[in-house]
């Protein structure tokens, strides 16, 4: 009586390691899954900031272009201005050279 009370004994703890290991078994691949989902989350949010990221550099450069555009053309006009500006005084300047040299 007392050897099968120590075989159940025996067989439970048999038994109780084999759902210990099972259970270790189990949560180690619940861990090492939720491990490969968050690394594929965590590369998908990457992925998509790294393509946010793009269209915004896109965005300014496009930005960038069209100030540029827009300085080069008001340069160009005050460039123009200038000119005339200057073309129109260029007889003033060489008579009051002339007036000068010459009086």
């Amino acid at each position: 009586m007392a050897s099968e009370t120590v075989k159940k004994i025996l067989q439970a703890e048999a038994e109780a390691d084999r759902l210990t290991t099972e259970a270790r078994k189990k949560a180690d691949e619940i861990t090492n899954e939720a491990q490969r989902q968050a690394t594929i989350a965590v590369q998908k949010k990457l992925a998509e900031a790294k393509s946010e990221t793009d269209k915004i550099r896109q965005n300014n450069a496009q930005i960038l272009k069209e100030y540029e555009k827009k300085a080069q053309k008001n340069c160009a006009e005050e460039l123009d201005k200038l000119k005339i500006t200057a073309e129109k005084n260029s007889a003033k300047a060489v008579s009051a050279v002339i007036d000068r040299f010459f009086n």
